[in-house]
């Protein structure tokens, strides 16, 4: 799983991902595309509902001890599966992979401490500015200021004008989350360049839950011992990290560049959808209309970039 560029749409959970061109223009038009489709919506639903989950697990370990579980069997599982070569790289290309989990272990933090306040929908909105601010700026073109425009009508409408209706805490932490998302996907992007296949995600996961785990003992002691409480936490990291990327790596072996990320935009709605079937989190008109206007400013620059790409492209 390579991460070829910054400016590449991020996936749900911060990754960008570089499918083959040659099977992206394959022949058998829109059936073809019918299998990954259903792997990304697939991936994209497992994402929301793992959230869900890790909602309720919340009132057992807490944000931080459900973020320890988390990144702990995932990084096992990438590091059985991966098994990356320890040897043989540069100072340089340490450096990459340990920043890599930083920002990876922030913005997992950060994030689960947001929908410990505020609801799964709103908290996903607001994270996505991160990856869709990057995105306007890396294009650069006049067209990405409507949709920036529009993300922040979501925003203002998500917030009533003012964020009376949410946790000020809770807003500030999915804002923060969003931040490293992007940072997260720069990063990816330099790493992938470093290390081949997955090598360097699987190292910069185990990084990330070596930081947290003295948070997650801090906050949850021998909580996290507890078999129950570490099952549920061991199916957030599976539904939430493990089987997505396996699902979109399969997914992009054949789907477009351009569907998987106009795709991935529909994160928020699939959030609010797992917030309400799980976690009983109804939305308000106003929110429901928010988080519209921001899927379509997140989908008018993924189409916008990836239009300059393709210029690109034929100009060389």
């Amino acid at each position: 799983m390579t991460t070829p560029s910054a400016a590449t749409p991020p996936t749900a959970t911060g990754q960008v991902h570089d499918p083959a061109p040659a099977q992206a223009g394959a022949p058998g038009g829109r059936r073809g595309t019918l299998g990954p489709v259903g792997l990304v919506l697939a991936g994209g639903i497992s994402v929301q509902f793992g959230g869900a989950l890790a909602v309720t697990l919340m009132s057992r370990v807490g944000a931080l001890g459900v973020v320890t579980i988390r990144l702990l069997v995932a990084a096992v599982v990438l590091m059985v599966l991966c098994r990356p070569r320890l040897r043989g790289h540069s100072r340089a290309d340490w450096g990459t992979v340990i920043v890599f989990g930083v920002a990876m272990a922030a913005m997992n933090g950060l994030f689960y401490q947001s929908v410990a306040r505020i609801p799964l929908g709103p908290a996903v909105t607001l994270e996505v500015l991160g990856p869709l601010t990057l995105s306007v700026l890396a294009s650069r073109r006049a067209i990405n200021l409507v949709w920036a425009a529009l993300a922040l009508a979501g925003v203002f409408l998500l917030g009533g004008g003012g964020f009376s209706g949410l946790d000020p805490v809770g807003v500030a932490f999915a804002l923060a989350a969003g931040a490293m998302w992007a940072a997260y996907i720069v990063f990816s992007a330099r790493t992938g360049r470093r290390f081949p296949q997955a090598d360097g995600l699987a190292l910069a996961m185990a990084v990330a839950a070596l930081l947290f785990l003295p948070l997650g003992v801090l906050e949850s002691g021998t909580k996290l011992l507890n078999p129950t409480t570490f099952a549920l936490g061991a199916a957030v990291a599976v539904l939430s990290s493990v089987l997505p990327y396996t699902l979109e790596l399969l997914a992009l072996r054949h789907l477009p560049a351009s569907t998987f990320a106009v795709m991935m935009s529909l994160e928020p709605a699939l959030a609010a959808t797992a917030g309400f079937l799980v976690l009983d989190q109804a939305l308000a008109a106003t929110e429901a209309a928010a988080i519209a206007l921001v899927i379509g400013a997140s989908m008018g620059a993924v189409r916008t970039q990836v239009g300059r790409g393709k210029v690109k492209k034929a100009g060389r």
